[in-house]
Formats: structure tokens, sequence, C-alpha cells
């Protein structure tokens, strides 16, 4: 088990917390961090739109399956990254928590989440890069 387990979390968890989790466990070191992601009022499926930009940079996510944010879930992790959840997402005392404010990609068109898909891999690259959780 990775030292240190980070949750993304969104509405649906099927478009930007799915892309969060599967970059992060794709660039991270899985023996330093690992990632999960979950929705408050999750869909059936990750949006198709995400799923093909996914797969323009290599990741599958057409097994990942949306997901119940629930406080024991959250409990789980050591960092809770929210993204469009609000109030809905559970406080869990004690848990560090940010908030990445970010587009829905539901329906939006390809060019659009691309550069969605762009900016959450900024954004984890640089939460990678400072907590030193880079693969060696």
């Amino acid at each position: 088990m990775p030292a240190a387990r980070v949750l993304f979390a969104c509405v649906h968890n099927a478009g930007r917390s799915q892309m969060a989790a599967a970059l992060f466990n794709a660039l991270a070191d899985p023996a330093k961090a690992g990632a999960l992601s979950a929705g408050t009022k999750p869909g059936t499926a990750v949006h198709p739109e995400v799923a093909t930009v996914m797969r323009e940079v290599g990741i599958d996510l057409s097994s990942a399956s949306p997901r119940l944010l629930t406080a024991d879930l959250a409990g789980t992790a050591s960092l809770l990254i929210t993204m469009g959840c609000g109030d809905e997402c559970p406080h869990v005392p004690g848990l560090e928590r940010g908030d990445w404010a970010l587009t829905d990609p539901k329906g939006r068109p390809l060019e659009e989440v691309r550069a969605i898909r762009d900016d959450i891999r900024a954004r984890v690259e640089s939460l990678i890069g400072e907590r030193g959780w880079e693969r060696r």
C-alpha cells in the first residue's frame, strides 16, 4: 500500500476525478502515493468524451466505474482534492483538503475536453512534484 493516498472527487465521478486519478497513478511513484476517485452522485459510466481524450494519451478508462464518495472512503485518504462538488463533499476531520476549480467535461467538444485533461495533468504533475512523489 502506498504511503499516501489521494482521493479525487467530483459530482458524477465520470470525468474530472477519473482523469485526475488515472493521470496521478500513471505519473506518481506507486511506492510513494496512489490515487482513487469518487463522486457525490456517481454516474453510470465514464463520459465517452473523457474516455476518448484519455485514450489519446495512452490511458484506458473503459473498465473504470464511477463510485460513491462516502465519509468512510474519504477517511482512507491522506489528501482529498475536490472538483466542483462543493458542500456535498464530506468533511473528514483532520483530512487535508484542496479544491481545483475545473469545468465539467460532460458533453463538451473534444478540443475543450483535451484542454481540461491537460489542465488536470499540469495540476497533477505539480502536486506530485511538490510532495516528492515522482517516479525515480
